[in-house]
């Protein structure tokens, strides 16, 4: 949006509008919003069915706000309002003309009275408050249309100048849902358990480096996996990965043999140490490549 905080972009059937800044009559910034320039926006929209409405503003003038609300109420497509941040204020109101109100998680509404300043006598003082209880109704009337709470109970919350999380923005009614970011509901708590089951379940290729190993020796698990970050370069290092599976029936054939056998010289020993010592190192190589593998691919 090159550092412009309000935008219409339209794609298709589906129009984007970021309002993400001041609401006010006297746009001066560029992040201001005035409710003349976005009607005349919302106007030219033809063949749109989809509105979708991104608000960050801590609120402003009621006038222009109100203007706003109406506009997108009388918008012939569905408009769909989203709490991107803080919905402060009269911008609370222009979320309410959404038919779908969604909050995201990390967002929040401020809801109050209206503010306004006044100078006279006591005569022209009280009058201003009076008006004030005229203004203050048209935000009430915007909200009571979807809110399932009482009115007293609104007024009671606007006279304390209540914030709203996105939970008690949808159990009030301000909100229709929460937009969830997450792709799954459950969290992983650890990204190593991810691509450490990742591995485990590559099943067609464990079974085909076990083909390139001898066949008294298999690959039969994960003891120790340590995944670390040294100097920006990813470091993996596993143990005891490799196992003697070496069945029962051998070793009660060995035991049947003559004592001859017991006579193998250290050399032969450890030969077969070795062997196995080099079965071991391949397999950890294997398995470390396999998960500087899945790190990049993710």
């Amino acid at each position: 949006m090159k550092n412009k905080y309000y935008n219409l972009e339209v794609n298709n059937n589906i129009a984007n509008l970021y309002i993400y800044g001041d609401i006010t009559s006297w746009p001066w910034l560029e992040s201001d919003v005035s409710a003349y320039m976005l009607s005349s926006q919302l106007e030219n929209l033809t063949n749109v069915d989809i509105l979708n409405v991104y608000i960050n503003s801590y609120g402003g003038e009621v006038a222009e706000g109100i203007a706003i609300y109406n506009a997108l109420k009388r918008f012939s497509g569905l408009v769909k309002t989203y709490a991107d941040g803080f919905v402060c204020s009269i911008a609370s109101v222009i979320f309410m003309a959404g038919h779908e109100r969604i909050v995201n998680r990390s967002s929040a509404l401020l809801i109050h009275n209206a503010w306004t300043y006044g100078q006279g006598d006591a005569n022209a003082l009280r009058k201003v408050a009076d008006d004030l209880d005229v203004i203050n109704d048209l935000g009430i009337k915007a909200y009571m249309e979807h809110i399932n709470i009482s009115q007293d109970e609104l007024q009671e919350m606007l006279d304390k100048e209540t914030w709203l999380n996105s939970e008690k923005a949808l159990e009030y009614g301000f909100a229709t849902s929460i937009e969830e970011n997450n792709k799954s509901s459950k969290v992983n708590q650890s990204y190593k358990d991810k691509v450490i089951h990742k591995i485990l379940n590559q099943s067609e290729d464990d079974e085909g480096d076990s083909n390139d190993s001898d066949s008294s020796t298999t690959q039969s698990g994960i003891t120790s996996v340590t995944i670390s970050i040294e100097d920006g370069e990813l470091k993996v290092v596993t143990n005891d990965i490799i196992e003697d599976n070496n069945s029962t029936e051998d070793d009660d054939v060995n035991n049947t043999d003559s004592e001859d056998n017991t006579n193998d010289t250290s050399d032969e020993y450890n030969g077969d140490e070795s062997n196995k010592d080099d079965e071991k190192n391949k397999s950890s190589e294997k398995l470390k490549q396999k998960l500087l593998n899945v790190f990049k691919e993710e």
